[in-house]
């Protein structure tokens, strides 16, 4: 009977462990912000975007008005962003593969020109980086990002409206799957 009562006693203190652990991952994923994939933008957001003119990397005004009528992929990162780095080479392949089609990829850095001027050499980023700030961000709630975390992915339309709008990273090909209906090839 001993050894049954050790055993009984060895099985409850696994069950309570293990009832222990589930508790606090529960708890713990409750606790955690959820950031959604894909979030929304408050009407004009669109129109918003169009008239954001920010520096390029030869310190030029930039207006993303003037890719008006293209899909536009506007890319809200950095370079001390982990993610965004991830993000940035993968960009840049889906950009030269697309690069006769009506596309223009757009990166808005917050982050200083020499850091983006650096890392656009070390990448070889083929498209427009723009140097945003901290007040850009602001720009990226009204587009619904609320957080105001990076990445940040806006892609508007050859018709100029938002089509999506991602919080984290894409890969190639979630981004080929965002991009390629809306080029009307």
């Amino acid at each position: 009977m001993k050894h049954g009562s050790k055993l009984a006693s060895g099985l409850l203190v696994v069950m309570l462990a293990i009832a222990a652990a589930g508790a606090g991952y529960l708890t713990n994923r409750s606790l955690q912000p959820r950031v959604p994939d894909t979030v929304a933008a408050a009407p004009g957001a669109a129109e918003t975007l169009y008239a954001l003119t920010l520096p390029d990397l030869a310190g030029v005004e930039q207006s993303l008005e003037q890719w008006r009528g293209k899909v536009i992929v506007a890319n809200f990162w950095a370079t001390w962003c982990p993610p965004c780095v991830k993000e940035i080479p993968e960009f840049s392949a889906v950009s030269r593969r697309h690069a006769d089609a009506p596309l223009q990829f757009v990166g808005i850095s917050i982050d200083t020109r020499d850091n983006v001027a650096s890392f656009a050499k070390r990448f070889d980023v083929p498209y427009p980086l723009l140097i945003g700030s901290t007040a850009t961000l602001g720009l990226a709630s009204e587009l619904g990002n609320s957080a105001r975390a990076l990445p940040f992915t806006v892609i508007l339309g050859r018709d100029g409206t938002i089509r999506h709008v991602t919080l984290g990273t894409l890969s190639e090909s979630q981004l080929e799957g965002k991009i390629l209906p809306l080029l009307d090839l």
